[in-house]
């Protein structure tokens, strides 16, 4: 990358000023709510069906051996006035305000009410990330000088994710749950299969593959998700390995650094086994042409620039942009804009709307672009806030719908914040770049296991309770995260069979893997394989 990017007052502009947001996450508030409540309504019934089937009672000698480990870790679990804790998991609803609603008027309709709830702090998310949290990090990174691999991987990753990373930070530090780490799991999945299934399908073309990209963050990631598996494996997180997860994301950031000179070493191999022969498939095709290795960086140092829904403005992102309905502006509490579902939109945000109009200032605008500091606080604060009653709503609506908290991170949380992603994949891998759709989810997995869930861990147990351990409750968990790692492993597995294609062939298989993960995974919770977890306390709240 020309150094010139990275002096101020350069007439050639930094990465993010190369970048528009064609499709930002407002914008795809209608897929999210339908993707979202599809995936919920179908955990639901298989949540309902297997409770119905009682498969959560365990039988046998098997069943009996680990009862009595569960009594052991009930006998262990004496509250301060030793009293015995309940033969059940407690529910995280406890840990919120009482709810206005009872348990039963909830299940006589008022849970609609809470999912409205849900859906709509995705769109309060969606705006102040779109509108104050990216700009504002956008400006940190101009004024440090970042380079865009750099930025990239640190500040836009964490625009891209905060939804998640916040929703981590709750479940560690407010609700003692597994919705926060079910969220970064369920996203992480939804990224690797949902996203690349829906880009073979709907990209209208045979995307090629190169294999650096691909390789470069798999062997990454893969690596994270074992030392994920190893440390939750005990039920239990010590400060030494939130720390070696912190550490795990400072190396990639050194990875994405030195990625240009990474890669020109690994194309150079493959170039010198071309000439012996020892290259196929599109690999072939990129070494052979005379800007194959320039094409190949080029496209890698964009990949970083898709996340949060921005991509490379070309002729053909208009043309996609325009295809997906680009929509006019929504930001101003003041300023209704014309037609009649611009007006209906604008209408249902403007509570959201005005209380950000006066408590952050706008960095995008000259008026406050010296501010940015401010902003990025601000907008951090009410970040924490929508998510907050986020997890609020759907721990409301898990526990009267009977699913656990872990599922309704994996399905309704993970897929409400990750459709976003999705859109933006799809654009990118219409104009026939796959390398970027692909790394572009890959890479914010990486963000999300190594800082979304490193982070939170880490300070519980080294800043704000030295010592101290974060328990995880559901058993089930460590099984969810080795299907993460095996749908990881049959995707670049697949990838490699078709050749090293983006086509509908590799979209359908992945978006089976996806059905079969969910489908495990809530089967796991309810101890149809074996007993993992003890059933949730139902209290008539």
């Amino acid at each position: 990358m020309d150094s010139r990017t990275r002096r101020p007052g350069n007439p050639i502009m930094s990465t993010f000023a190369k970048t528009t947001k064609v499709r930002r996450r407002r914008e795809m508030f209608l897929y999210q709510i339908g993707v979202s409540c599809s995936i919920l309504f179908l955990a639901w019934c298989m949540c309902s069906l297997l409770s119905r089937l009682e498969h959560g009672k365990p039988t046998g000698r098997q069943a009996t051996l680990d009862l009595r480990w569960w009594n052991r870790k009930l006998m262990a679990a004496i509250t301060a006035n030793d009293t015995q804790a309940k033969n059940c998991t407690e529910p995280a609803i406890h840990e919120f305000p009482s709810d206005l609603f009872t348990n039963k008027e909830r299940q006589q309709g008022g849970v609609l009410l809470h999912i409205a709830g849900t859906v709509y702090m995705f769109y309060a998310l969606a705006i102040i990330c779109d509108d104050f949290f990216v700009p504002a990090l956008e400006k940190i990174c101009e004024r440090l000088h970042l380079s865009e691999d750099v930025a990239g991987a640190t500040f836009m990753a964490a625009g891209s994710s905060a939804p998640e990373l916040f929703a981590s930070v709750i479940g560690v530090f407010i609700t003692h749950g597994d919705v926060g780490v079910g969220t970064i799991v369920g996203s992480a999945v939804f990224n690797i299969l949902c996203i690349i299934g829906v880009c073979g399908i709907f990209a209208g073309q045979i995307v090629y593959l190169t294999q650096w990209s691909v390789f470069r963050d798999s062997l990454y990631y893969t690596i994270s998700v074992i030392l994920l598996i190893v440390f939750i494996y005990d039920e239990k997180i010590e400060w030494w390995e939130g720390l070696i997860l912190i550490l795990m994301y400072a190396g990639y950031i050194l990875v994405m650094k030195f990625n240009t000179k990474i890669q020109n070493c690994f194309v150079s191999k493959l170039t010198k086994d071309a000439s012996n022969g020892n290259v196929i498939g599109n690999e072939m095709e990129d070494v052979q042409s005379a800007n194959g290795v320039d094409k190949e960086i080029s496209a890698a140092e964009k990949c970083d620039s898709i996340e949060n829904g921005n991509v490379p403005l070309d002729k053909n992102t208009k043309e996609d942009s325009n295809e997906l309905g680009n929509e006019p502006e929504l930001n101003s509490p003041f300023s209704p804009p014309g037609g009649y579902l611009n007006k209906v939109k604008w209408l249902s945000s403007w509570p959201v709307l005005i209380v950000l109009f006066f408590t952050v200032p706008n960095c995008a605008k000259p008026r406050w672009e010296n501010f940015f500091m401010l902003t990025f606080f601000m907008s951090t604060v009410w970040i924490a806030v929508f998510s907050y009653l986020m997890v609020w709503m759907v721990t409301v609506a898990g526990y009267t719908l009977g699913i656990p908290d872990i599922i309704m991170g994996i399905t309704f949380l993970a897929a409400g914040t990750s459709v976003p992603d999705c859109m933006a994949s799809l654009i990118v891998a219409r104009q026939g770049m796959g390398d970027m759709a692909v790394s572009n989810t890959i890479g914010s997995n990486v963000f999300d296991i190594l800082v979304g869930l490193g982070l939170p861990w880490g300070l519980q147990t080294m800043v704000i309770n030295m010592g101290s351990v974060v328990r995880i409750n559901s058993r089930g968990l460590v099984y969810s995260v080795i299907l993460l790692l095996g749908s990881v492993a049959l995707t670049v597995a697949g990838i490699h069979v078709n050749g090293w294609k983006l086509d509908t062939k590799l979209g359908i298989y992945v978006l089976t893997l996806y059905a079969i993960f969910l489908c495990f995974s809530i089967m796991i919770e309810f101890n149809v394989f074996t007993f993992v977890n003890l059933p949730m306390c139902q209290d008539m709240i």
